[in-house]
């Protein structure tokens, strides 16, 4: 959720003690003027596609990794009460395994063939909500003796079959959702749609992803509100409270030697931080009997060794591969229900490679470069599909305020990520680890993972005037119904009865996914009701993805194909009929952000929308 999250003051650089050799970023916000209070606002230690020391990249792909760790261990926990696998652990470290595997497999993707950028790949809580809302169907609902811990036999072919039959629908319905993000991005059609989508489509889009899983994270943190307690309250006191406090660390650089330099650890990790540190009070409690060793008392579910010796169940190495669940199965609900969940990415995604590109010293993404990153997205939640994680992938947003942290803009950083994702998903006892953090401390960081969402989502109204009755109708109607008629479907589920299964299916599917219902509305309502591109908040929307200063790096250098591709195809010329193809031409304004979605100016339609047309031909 792109470019609200630019950072200011001592947000944006975690090394006070930092290398002499800097890049300049670009002074397109003033929102930046107060970037930094030592006047290194427009400095990077290393720009895109500088390559720090193998050790650095390593140190700083780590922390990629621990970045991204809450929002892809939190899907796969999520997913979990859906798929009837809530006293299955061993399962469940699996499906964390296959998520960091092909979040991994993904990101490498992107950095190489997609946009070039250094962004990392994770799972996406937009696909979260459908896949929730197709399992919470009458016809998906667990049985009542998987809710029961002393029924369950995890290697009964009966429980089996429970679970790998969801997953196995929920694989299908994304592959063939993404087939759509594919089309939209190496088609082009992503500059079209982004043409009608605006703040007030965008804002309870986004919003509503968060204020649907109130439910989930009420459950979890209610199994012990004191230790969920402590957790909300330990995030929020590393990220907001102590996150300008420096702590020194040891270091090593050939010009110092061994010296001592200080780092930003609590901005940096405060949810890993947090996390960590509840759990191993619980791990005390647990050793000690503080917390009860009944299933059925309150707080049972805060110990520690609830899961049993899933640890010792899991195997060392363990190689994700596609069709491990069994055959995917295709729900024509599920397909539309992702396919609202893949059009909310895809938005989110624009906007956060705009972000990107200017946090690492990039020029602004071109047109052929956006439209290669929607479409390896786009790939990117096929393969998850296939592999079964039971999600797609996006662009992680959490990740791009990291390269405003350590002013380490290089993408050679986050390929070192990815291969340690990859990793990561091979070892199996790595994921078994992240299954046993109790219940109630999941709950906590919940309410603070949703409770951001929400407001990252809202903060997209800062572009448009909220002094306008018009905006304040859309809004508010869009966000209401985006909770009252999912919420009424859920208690009503035989409400809807066309006499046509399918469509039936698909009804219950789209109306009980909150984002849909109030991203319709804002989209129908913003397109509709008459106001101005200003009012909308339309102008001040792709202001933002505009860049007028002078960059260090030049543009092909950056958004070129690697291997020497982009020179070969520069000498074809039906290339320039290709939207995804890097053309060998000079740069023009037709090729800035700004244009890329220029609603704003533009009155007649864009002189590039034949490759549109002659894309979709094809």
């Amino acid at each position: 959720m792109a470019p609200e999250k630019d950072s200011k003051g001592s947000d944006n650089f975690a090394f006070v003690d930092g290398v002499n050799r800097f890049c300049d970023l670009a002074e397109n916000d003033n929102r930046n003027d107060n970037f930094s209070e030592n006047g290194d606002a427009n400095k990077l230690a290393y720009c895109v596609t500088d390559v720090p020391p193998w050790y650095l990249c390593i140190i700083f792909g780590i922390q990629h990794c621990l970045t991204a760790f809450g929002g892809i261990i939190a899907i796969p926990l999520i997913l979990s009460q859906g798929l009837c696998l809530q006293h299955d652990g061993l399962t469940q470290s699996h499906l964390i395994s296959t998520i960091f595997f092909v979040s991994g497999l993904c990101t490498l993707l992107q950095v190489t063939f997609g946009v070039r950028l250094p962004i990392l790949q994770g799972g996406t809580f937009a696909l979260l909500s459908p896949c929730m809302a197709l399992l919470s169907m009458p016809e998906w609902s667990c049985p009542a003796w998987t809710q029961n811990s002393s029924l369950v036999n995890i290697s009964s072919p009966e429980f089996i079959h429970e679970w790998q039959s969801r997953i196995q629908v929920l694989q299908g319905s994304i592959m063939v959702g993404s087939l759509f993000q594919v089309l939209a991005g190496f088609s082009g059609l992503i500059g079209l749609l982004m043409r009608f989508i605006g703040p007030l489509t965008i804002a309870p889009t986004i919003s509503l992803i968060g204020l649907s899983l109130f439910d989930s994270a009420g459950m979890n943190a209610g199994h012990h509100w004191g230790i969920s307690a402590m957790t909300t309250g330990l995030i929020v006191l590393f990220s907001q409270y102590l996150r300008h406090i420096a702590i020194p660390f040891p270091a090593y650089s050939k010009a110092k030697n061994l010296h001592t330099t200080r780092m930003y650890i609590f901005q940096m990790l405060p949810v890993l931080l947090g996390i960590t540190l509840s759990w191993f009070i619980c791990y005390i409690f647990t050793i000690y009997n503080v917390l009860p060793s009944d299933p059925v008392q309150y707080g049972y579910l805060a110990r520690t060794d609830v899961k049993g010796d899933v640890i010792g169940r899991s195997p060392w190495f363990r190689f994700p591969y596609p069709g491990q669940w069994g055959v995917p199965t295709v729900s024509l609900a599920g397909v539309f229900g992702i396919l609202a969940g893949v059009i909310s990415s895809m938005i989110e995604s624009v906007g956060d490679y705009h972000a990107c590109a200017r946090l690492s010293g990039a020029p602004p993404p071109p047109r052929h470069a956006i439209n290669r990153g929607i479409g390896i997205e786009g790939i990117g939640c096929l393969l998850a599909g296939a592999w079964g994680t039971g999600n797609g992938t996006t662009s992680y947003s959490e990740n791009i305020g990291a390269l405003g942290i350590t002013k380490v803009g290089s993408r050679m950083v986050i390929v070192a990520s990815g291969f340690l994702m990859i990793i990561m998903g091979m070892f199996g006892k790595i994921g078994a680890i992240f299954t046993t953090i109790p219940t109630p401390v999941i709950g906590g960081m919940f309410l603070v993972m949703f409770g951001v969402i929400t407001a990252a989502g809202c903060s997209n109204l800062q572009y448009a005037d909220m002094n306008s009755s018009r905006n304040i109708f859309i809004f508010g109607f869009s966000m209401f119904t985006g909770l009252v008629i999912p919420n009424w479907i859920l208690k009503n589920p035989t409400a809807i009865a066309t006499g046509v299964v399918e469509l039936d299916q698909v009804l219950q599917v789209l109306l009980t996914t909150s984002m849909f219902v109030g991203g319709f509305f804002g989209f129908l309502f913003d397109n509709t009701i008459p106001g101005t591109k200003r009012e909308r908040g339309i102008v001040a929307w792709n202001r933002v993805h505009q860049s007028e200063s002078d960059n260090t790096v030049e543009c092909n250098d950056v958004y070129g194909l690697p291997f020497g591709v982009s020179a070969a195809l520069s000498s074809l010329p039906w290339t320039k009929y290709v939207p995804f193809c890097p053309a060998n031409k000079t740069s023009t304004e037709d090729d800035t952000p700004s244009n890329l979605d220029s609603v704003d100016t533009k009155t007649g339609p864009n002189k590039d929308d034949s490759h549109i047309i002659v894309a979709v031909a094809l």
